[in-house]
């Protein structure tokens, strides 16, 4: 209990709170998620923020009547402890009384308390307030809490600053026809694709930064790997040696987020039958060696979906890995800030992170020297002026620096093994989904 002006509040129950409860009595609030009514008695299974609980009604050891309760109430209850075996989590509470403190005016348009939830991606998504109580549904986001959480807690271990960049921004980072145009008072504004320029700018006076917010892109995609909106996972780094520094940190970072997910999210992992990735080394090949790898020309300039399943089956054939960086991409299909390959100036530094047969991270060093960024600009047919907010940072002075970006759906999908992106998204935005 917490007490705020001498009154006290009703704390959310955890299963902490069971164990030490067993024998006596607790009180807490929950939704009824299923009645079970059998001759005598009835369970009364109620869902909490995080956990399925089971207890029983037995009229004559509680005060409230069983007929004042429905699947979809919220209610407060009180009851004792005790172990149980074949309940869900091994514990099971003996109702004493409850209160009734509201009731659902329709029922569930979905079996909400079927074990799965039994309906079409489409269905799931119109009624997608009622999906989210399905414990599995709303499991899916717990565990993108802990992915989040586990990235957050390592980059602020790393010394990065967090940082929080306009959505509303002048200028594209990444340029090209995916832009969503909006009027900012009579101006032309879009909204951001990356934090991109913002994240550099960070650099100069805090080193390291990270972000942790939504990017949008205008793709006029429809497949099972694309939004419209995401949530990035960006960080950047200054006083690089070279990207294999961001590769490293990256790495590090994801062994990290496993951790977070093994220690404090079991509960949600058995749920969904998860099986997190064992992270030792990620093996590195580059671009050309890639399309070696997948038996192709060398003519093309990027991987499609395709390559990157074979790819990922490769790394996992003959390292052991299911993560696989692929490396000095040609520069024709990098942006502009990305810092050309010494060796072959039509290569970049950059890289891409493939897993379970997804891209789920483009990342690399940056240009940081003014007449270089300019020179390369020129070769993008883009003019200085255009981006003469970004091109300061270069002016006044900017360390080697380098950085990424993680969508925080896709790397959820390939944790849980999720057929679709829209899965892993509370409320996707994508061509045909803007409501709710």
């Amino acid at each position: 209990m917490q007490q705020i002006d001498g009154q006290s509040l009703i704390s959310e129950i955890t299963l902490d709170d069971l164990t030490k409860a067993v024998g006596k009595e607790i009180t807490f609030c929950a939704c009824v998620h299923k009645l079970r009514r059998m001759s005598a008695f009835a369970f009364v299974i109620v869902r909490t923020g995080r956990y399925i609980f089971q207890s029983v009604y037995e009229p004559e050891l509680c005060q409230a009547e069983l007929k004042e309760l429905c699947e979809g109430a919220y209610i407060e209850l009180t009851g004792t402890v005790k172990e149980e075996a074949r309940a869900v989590y091994g514990y099971e509470i003996t109702l004493k009384n409850f209160k009734v403190l509201s009731k659902p005016t329709a029922e569930y348009p979905l079996h909400v308390s079927d074990r799965v939830l039994g309906c079409t991606l489409d269905t799931n998504l119109s009624h997608r307030s009622v999906a989210l109580r399905h414990p599995i549904e709303r499991a899916v986001f717990k565990i993108a809490e802990g992915v989040v959480s586990g990235f957050r807690s390592f980059m602020l271990s790393q010394n990065f600053t967090e940082i929080h960049s306009p959505k509303i921004c002048g200028a594209s980072a990444e340029g090209g026809a995916n832009i969503f145009k909006l009027k900012y008072f009579g101006q032309d504004a879009v909204l951001a694709q990356s934090p991109q320029f913002y994240k550099q700018t960070c650099v100069a006076f805090f080193d390291r930064v990270f972000e942790i917010a939504p990017v949008y892109r205008a793709e006029k995609h429809n497949s099972a790997r694309h939004l419209n909106e995401y949530i990035g996972l960006d960080f950047e780094m200054g006083f690089i040696r070279d990207m294999t520094d961001v590769m490293q940190m990256e790495t590090a970072m994801l062994k990290a987020v496993v951790k977070e997910l093994e220690e404090n999210y079991q509960p949600e992992l058995q749920l969904l039958g998860a099986k997190l990735p064992v992270i030792n080394n990620i093996p590195a090949v580059t671009f050309f060696e890639a399309l070696d790898i997948l038996g192709k020309s060398r003519n093309q300039f990027d991987l499609d979906p395709t390559d990157e399943v074979k790819l990922c089956e490769y790394a996992k054939e003959h390292y052991g890995s299911e993560f696989i960086f692929v490396t000095k991409f040609p520069g024709l299909k990098r942006p502009f800030y990305a810092m050309d390959s010494k060796d072959d100036p039509k290569l970049a530094e950059s890289f891409d992170l493939l897993f379970r047969g997804l891209e789920i991270t483009t990342g690399g060093q940056r240009i940081h020297d003014y007449d270089e960024q300019v020179a390369k600009l020129a070769r993008y047919n883009i003019e200085p002026e255009e981006l003469a907010s970004y091109l300061s940072i270069h002016k006044y002075g900017m360390p080697p620096h380098g950085g990424l970006g993680i969508g925080l759906e896709r790397l959820v999908m390939k944790l849980l093994g999720l057929d679709n992106i829209r899965q892993a998204s509370l409320f996707p935005r994508d061509m045909h989904h803007l409501d709710p």
